[in-house]
This record gives C-alpha cells, structure tokens and sequence, in this order.
C-alpha cells in the first residue's frame, strides 16, 4: 500500500510539472496571481462545486478505503485532464461529462449504491477528466500553468473535504437521510447542467 501511494505521489507530481511545461509560454503574472485563479475556478462553478462535494460524500458512505481512496483518485486524474486541456487536445461532450458528474455521483449517494470499490473510483477517475479538462482549458492568459494548476487541485481537495465531513454524519440515522438529501441535491443540480449542456 505504501508503494502505491508512493506510486500516486509520483504521477501526482509528474502531471504537475509537465502541466508547466506544456503552458510555458503562459509565465507573465507571478505565481499567486496564478495560484489564486486556479483555487478560484472550481469553487466558483457550481457544477464543479455540487460533483467535487459528492466524491467526498459517496467515499464517506461508502467507508474504509474509499473515504480516502475516492478523494485521492479525483485530484490526481484531474491533473491529467488538465494537461488535456492546456495542451489543446480535442475533447467533445466536457460539458455534458461535467454535468453527468453531478447526476450520478448525487444519485449514487442518494440511492446509497456500494459498487466494488475498484469501480467506484474508476467511475470518480472518469469524471475527474472531465473537470481536469475544464480546469486546464481555461487557463487564463498570462498565468503561470503550474500555480493555476496547484491552486485547482488544493480546492478540489477542500471541496472533497467538505464532503467527507457532511458524510461522516452517516453513521447516525438522521445523518443518513441528511447525506443522502445532500446527495439528491447534487443530482438535481446535475440535472439542471446537464438540460442547458443539452439544450
């Protein structure tokens, strides 16, 4: 398990630098300036916010290991939709995946559906490309790739924190009900993305 997380680690910091790379001809605004651009852009977007918050909720439902093994995998695959998206690579429906994120995830939490943990993740990792994609692709002019990109995935964190610690109510009855509410709020406001991505 050790060598795994180290393994992760490793990517984890690979997809960073080679996101800096791919945009270094965006350096002209200094690293906090950058930073805070890219903090700011997942928390400001509701669709981000509602699917982000319901990776920590299903990994709280779902218990030891995907309490911590979801929020994990979401960051790191997002790192590398990221580099999809400074690179300029085509990737058609990221609306539509953005907001499915949000309809299933909710929904998964509001059904309290327990698949096997493998695919639990590979479904978060799947979305995660999506909203990678979306980080990465709208990188401001001028800004420093490598910041923007720690300032998304520090949210993206937080975001997740917030929903393990709304999840960890579900070990009592009432939190139940209140965890899965928050799961169908979720959905609802997937739902709501997903009719104008289709619109």
């Amino acid at each position: 398990m050790r060598r795994s997380a180290l393994h992760r680690m490793g990517l984890f910091t690979t997809a960073l630098l080679l996101s800096a790379g791919a945009a270094e001809a965006h350096v002209g605004r200094g690293g906090a300036s950058g930073f805070t651009a890219g903090f700011l852009h997942p928390i400001t977007g509701l669709d981000h916010v509602v699917a982000m918050i319901a990776v920590g909720l299903w990994g709280a439902q779902l218990g030891k290991p995907a309490i911590w093994m979801l929020p994990i995998t979401f960051p790191l695959v997002m790192a590398f939709g990221g580099i999809l998206g400074l690179l300029g690579v085509p990737m058609p429906g990221v609306e539509i995946g953005i907001a499915l994120s949000g309809v299933l995830l909710g929904a998964a939490v509001l059904t309290e559906t327990r698949p096997p943990l493998f695919a639990a993740a590979i479904l978060v990792g799947v979305f995660a490309i999506f909203h990678g994609y979306a980080h990465g692709a709208e990188l401001p002019h001028g800004e420093n790739a490598l910041f923007f990109s720690l300032g998304f995935v520090i949210a993206t964190g937080l975001l997740h924190a917030i929903g393990i610690v709304i999840g960890l109510l579900y070990q009592w009855p009432w939190g139940k009900i209140t965890v899965r509410a928050a799961g169908g709020a979720v959905g609802a406001v997937g739902a709501f993305f997903l009719w104008n991505a289709l619109a």
